[in-house]
């Protein structure tokens, strides 16, 4: 693996050089866009409007335009930036780790010790674990000062950037208007439902449902081309007619607990029924593609392909 960021922690008057590498991946499926009437791929082109010529990255800058002006900033210029020259993780404070609203956090890396004698990570790490605080830091890294705060996980250190204050939106307009009456019995009844649901988090125990059946439809398709039945691939649709319409409160609260208690009694070690099964997501499909050019009489629920293309298309583009 690859570091994407080499520099040091200043802790005081204490150096410790370390690495960043990016602590997380994205595991869903890659797809690209492509034409439903053809499938030609859909490219995209850098022109420049006033010359027309298709432009290299090279020769791409920033510019800035307050409506009157524009100011063009070339790599040089961003480089000059102080902020961007430092290679500094600066440690500027300690906090309790319950004072840092979840809401922002951003992304995660792991810094590797970057020194012959780890003896300075080893105490910066020790000490972070043993008072059980996060310290708060500030560094550059790709073009942005950021802030963040270093944590331990097993026993390496983390980093984890978190939003500016001016970054985060007043949850104000999100609260109702007007304050609704909880009777205690309600608020009794909820607190069981929730009771019947807790456990010990397991990240393990959940798994991306849509990336699977992504994978399914995708192997199906090259088994089936064509022919492909999605009735047979995924089960019929369930029906849901809401028969009895909006339930009271209590009753729906009633209805939950005696639900979950039931199916936690059929499941493994009493898990209620909102836990998942903790299927993984499945590797790409290793199957020949030439299977993909099957064709002949449709079955029931012929699946046709410009529909599988534009669906295609529409996932890429809200993943891009």
């Amino acid at each position: 693996m690859r570091a994407i960021w080499t520099g040091s922690i200043a802790f005081g008057l204490v150096n410790v050089p370390v690495k960043a590498y990016g602590a997380t991946e994205d595991h869903d499926i890659s797809l690209h866009q492509v034409h439903s009437a053809d499938g030609g791929r859909i490219k995209y082109e850098r022109r420049c409007e006033i010359c027309g010529k298709k432009i290299k990255y090279k020769d791409i800058d920033k510019a800035y335009d307050d409506g009157e002006r524009t100011v063009v900033l070339t790599d040089e210029d961003m480089d000059a930036l102080p902020a961007e020259r430092s290679r500094e993780i600066e440690v500027v404070q300690f906090i309790p780790a319950d004072q840092l609203d979840p809401l922002m956090l951003e992304k995660s890396y792991y810094l590797q010790p970057d020194s012959k004698s780890p003896k300075a990570y080893e105490l910066l790490r020790r000490t972070l674990e043993d008072t059980d605080k996060l310290a708060v830091v500030r560094f550059a890294l790709r073009q942005k000062t950021r802030l963040g705060v270093l944590r331990v996980r097993s026993k390496a250190m983390v980093l984890q950037s978190i939003m500016w204050a001016d970054e985060l939106r007043d949850a104000g307009f999100a609260e109702p208007e007007k304050t609704a009456r909880i009777s205690a019995q309600e608020l009794k009844m909820s607190a069981t439902l929730v009771e019947s649901y807790s456990g010990d988090f397991t990240p393990e125990d959940f798994s991306d449902d849509y990336q699977i059946q992504l994978q399914q439809l995708i192997d199906a398709k090259i088994e089936q081309g064509e022919d492909l039945d999605t009735e047979a691939t995924f089960g019929a649709a369930s029906s849901q007619d809401g028969e009895e319409g909006v339930l009271d409160l209590m009753e729906a609260l009633k209805r939950s607990i005696a639900g979950n208690g039931k199916s936690a009694g059929k499941g493994s070690a009493g898990k209620p029924s909102g836990r998942a099964s903790g299927t993984r997501t499945p590797k790409k499909s290793t199957a020949s593609a030439n299977k993909a050019g099957k064709s002949g009489t449709a079955k029931k629920k012929k699946a046709s392909s410009s529909a599988s293309k534009k669906k295609a298309s529409s996932d890429a583009e809200k993943s891009a």
